[in-house]
């Protein structure tokens, strides 16, 4: 085996990845749930900016299913950090096992702290952030910022859980921290006409202006679930939410049902790097 496999192995073994790219993994509570991921970088001349976070983790007598997409823009650098750092610092809040939703949030601002005040290190630019924990294959807490999304099916139905931060849509307050969206150049609303996203990790010469505030949401796992799908937008620029379940609705396998979901998204001609998390429960 060469160098370059074994390091395939280890990513694909923790579920960490960074370039084009899949993996697998299942849950050892229950056999039902499986998750598979698949990554593909934009034709363009910058790095992969996607990073994902693929993995279920026992904690005392607890299992967790941690699963994330982090979509960078101008930067690699951070959405690499928030892989490694954001889901340790939730775990680490104290009231995590009591009140999930408000770790969730508290760690998701000491995280964004923790970037600006190593933006000499870190650099310019920032990332999007989507994270789900599925606790004891029971009960589901998303959260996020920015415009990569996690959907769930339930009986074919496809549920959005998380919230598209975008621009045109928080207009008002991002004029209320002094800020301006603007359509110029080209016809995408942006902050201070840079940003096409109002919520991000990072940015800091944007951050009077933008917030890093996730919107978090709970849902318990039952028999009518049937799976989720964390995606960033290269994904969801070309696919509706009911689309992407219905493409993967034969797919029993995690992985192939994440790489089937990248390929279609390809298809459609999507120009973005494309990052793709399924969590199957049947």
């Amino acid at each position: 085996m060469t160098g370059r496999e074994i390091l395939h192995k280890m990513k694909e073994k923790v579920g960490l990845s960074s370039s084009a790219d899949s993996g697998k993994g299942k849950s050892k509570m229950s056999r039902n749930i499986t998750h598979g991921f698949h990554l593909v970088k934009a034709k363009s001349h910058h790095d992969m900016e996607d990073y994902i976070v693929a993995q279920f983790k026992e904690v005392d007598d607890n299992e967790l299913g941690l699963f994330a997409i982090f979509d960078g823009h101008l930067s690699h650098i951070i959405p690499d950090y928030l892989r490694s750092h954001l889901f340790d610092t939730i775990l680490k809040e104290p009231n995590f096992w009591t009140e999930p939703e408000n770790a969730m949030r508290r760690a998701y601002r000491i995280t964004d702290t923790k970037i600006l005040e190593k933006a000499g290190d870190l650099g310019r630019g920032g990332s999007t952030a989507v994270t789900a924990i599925l606790i004891n294959c029971q009960k589901l807490v998303v959260a996020n910022v920015g415009d990569s999304r996690v959907v769930m099916c339930k009986n074919g139905v496809a549920k959005q859980l998380s919230v598209d931060h975008e621009p045109s849509t928080e207009r008002e307050d991002i004029e209320n921290r002094g800020g301006f969206v603007s359509t110029f150049p080209g016809d995408v609303p942006r902050v201070d006409g840079q940003l096409a996203v109002a919520r991000a990790f990072g940015d800091k010469n944007l951050k009077d202006h933008l917030s890093s505030e996730p919107d978090v949401a709970m849902e318990m796992i039952d028999d009518d679930t049937d799976c989720i799908i964390l995606a960033s937008d290269g994904l969801w620029k070309v696919m509706s939410n009911q689309e992407a379940v219905d493409t993967i609705k034969n797919i029993k396998d995690a992985r192939s049902a994440a790489k089937r979901l990248t390929e279609e998204a390809l298809n459609r001609r999507s120009s973005d790097d494309i990052s793709c998390v399924v969590v199957k429960f049947q």
